[in-house]
């Protein structure tokens, strides 16, 4: 090997190693304070932080809601609820669902090609126009626009943590490879138990309402603990869009959804 190559690949080298090193350490960091929750709970998410920047950025103010309370004092109705609308088969994966994210994709590819067709004829339609006699901009159709195809994730309840524990909400293969490394260091270090009373208790249930204490407080003016099935059936139909269902509480569909999860809640098996 030549004197220049060697000069050219000994910083290369270097760079490598170091870039290692760290991706190492922050594994292990990782490690550390996912087997840390098994004795103490987490203060806060790197979610929660983030949603604290941007409400104080956008209003001047924090207005905050959480409480802890233990597994045991969470009502079986929002566990059952919860597992039902989000994990169904929570207690049998090992934090990856696999056959939820091949219908996942599945209803991805078949929206955006929804998407593309509506898209061409809306272009095909744009350019018989163009071709039509002009018209002033006043008397100009305003131009359609396709739907952005709506996304499903199929996450788990495990992955979800390990994304609201630690990640920022961006969407990068880089983030969602070390999702998949958090959520299996998860399951590996804490118990089922373990990862839904966290889950439970540091999830968004509305602007600054974070958990199943806050959001039964703030929604049902009760504990957690004495939540009915409709109640708890309700709070996990929310979930996906929590801040969306806080200003509509007489929403049909969060009505009509939380009756089918009321009715699927007697099949789910706890942890």
């Amino acid at each position: 090997m030549s004197l220049a190559l060697r000069s050219v690949l000994r910083p290369l080298f270097k760079l490598l190693m170091l870039l290692l090193v760290a991706v190492l350490s922050l594994q292990l960091y990782f490690v550390g304070r996912i087997a840390l929750m098994a004795v103490l709970t987490p203060e806060s998410t790197a979610f929660q932080r983030s949603e604290i920047f941007r409400v104080v950025e956008a209003t001047g103010s924090l207005k905050w809601r959480q409480s802890w309370v233990p597994y045991a004092q969470i009502s079986v109705n929002l566990k059952r609820a919860v597992i039902a609308s989000e994990d169904a088969s929570f207690t049998e994966h090992d934090g990856l669902d696999l056959e939820a994210l091949e219908k996942a994709w599945g209803k991805n590819t078949a929206a955006e090609q929804r998407a593309q067709k509506q898209a061409d004829r809306i272009a095909a339609e744009d350019a018989k126009r163009q071709k039509g006699k002009k018209t002033s901009a006043a008397q100009a159709p305003q131009k359609l626009v396709a739907k952005t195809p709506k996304i499903i994730g199929g996450s788990t309840i495990t992955q979800q943590l390990a994304k609201n524990l630690f990640l920022s909400g961006e969407r990068t293969l880089l983030r969602k490879g070390e999702e998949l490394v958090l959520t299996l260091l998860l399951e590996a270090l804490l118990d089922k138990q373990q990862i839904l009373e966290i889950y439970l208790n540091n999830v968004e249930w509305g602007e600054g309402i974070f958990g199943a204490e806050a959001a039964a407080q703030h929604y049902f003016r009760k504990p957690a603990a004495r939540l009915s099935p409709y109640e708890a059936a309700r709070l996990a139909v929310m979930l996906p869009r929590p801040r969306y269902f806080e200003t509509r509480p007489s929403s049909e569909y969060l009505a009509s959804r939380a009756n089918t999860i009321v009715a699927r809640m007697g099949a789910v098996s706890l942890p």
